[in-house]
């Protein structure tokens, strides 16, 4: 490889986990529930965030009694959403992983780089999509962490830097990001990470608008990523 790297950090919905609008339905039904109507564009915005961070930027912006906005409140609501998406995820039998995301893996793996996936989600979803695909346990990747285990969630670089300490790497240059959100990217650049790396397939944000936050490189498939390491 050209590039000398111990650690591939990625993200889950839309980068390695196939999108198929089910969370941003699960938003819009989320806060049609507490009387809200919010566009699908809006939602889009907040993506790859922490989601109790995302429904409390969307309620600064969209309720009209801002003193509703407690965090019991927003605990209501994320409770909601996380209901929702498990109940999907468990049953719809719609949970598959991205293209080339598999093959992908297996390429880090052969290269002796270890492959750590980061989310937005609360562990509660993460770990039945992780029990649905099978990853950890088939040994395709090696560490998953979830927004609610570290203090703050994207674009602080905490998820990233504990999954640097799981892996025994110490040098954030050793370390590349890959994404599909605004937020993906600014994580990699708030860990320091060799690359930030941002792909196109998720359902957020077009090829134009990732490039307005310059990530290093921007790929339209992961099937890419080899050729460009």
């Amino acid at each position: 490889m050209q590039h000398s790297i111990s650690l591939a950090v990625l993200d889950m919905s839309g980068t390695t986990v196939k999108d198929k609008g089910e969370i941003t339905e699960a938003f819009e039904n989320t806060f049609k529930a507490k009387g809200y109507t919010i566009s699908s564009e809006k939602i889009a915005a907040v993506m790859g965030y922490k989601k109790t961070d995302a429904i409390r930027t969307l309620l600064e912006e969209f309720a009209p009694d801002k003193s509703v906005i407690t965090e019991d409140y927003i605990n209501q609501m994320h409770d909601f959403f996380i209901n929702n998406m498990v109940d999907y995820y468990k049953n719809s039998g719609q949970l598959e992983a991205m293209p080339y995301a598999e093959e992908t893996f297996k390429f880090f793996k052969d290269n002796n780089i270890k492959v750590g996936l980061d989310t937005g989600f609360f562990s509660n979803i993460t770990n039945v999509i992780i029990e649905q695909l099978g990853w950890l346990q088939n040994g395709l990747v090696d560490f998953v962490i979830s927004s609610d285990e570290v203090a703050e969630g994207r674009p602080q670089p905490f998820m990233i830097q504990e999954l640097m300490k799981r892996a025994n790497v110490t040098d954030s240059k050793k370390v590349i990001k890959i994404g599909d959100t605004e937020v993906d990217i600014k994580e990699g650049r708030s860990a320091e990470c060799l690359f930030a790396i941002a792909v196109t397939t998720g359902t957020s944000y077009t090829r134009e608008q990732l490039e307005l936050y310059q990530p290093d490189f921007i790929i339209d498939s992961l099937q890419e990523l080899p050729a460009l390491l």
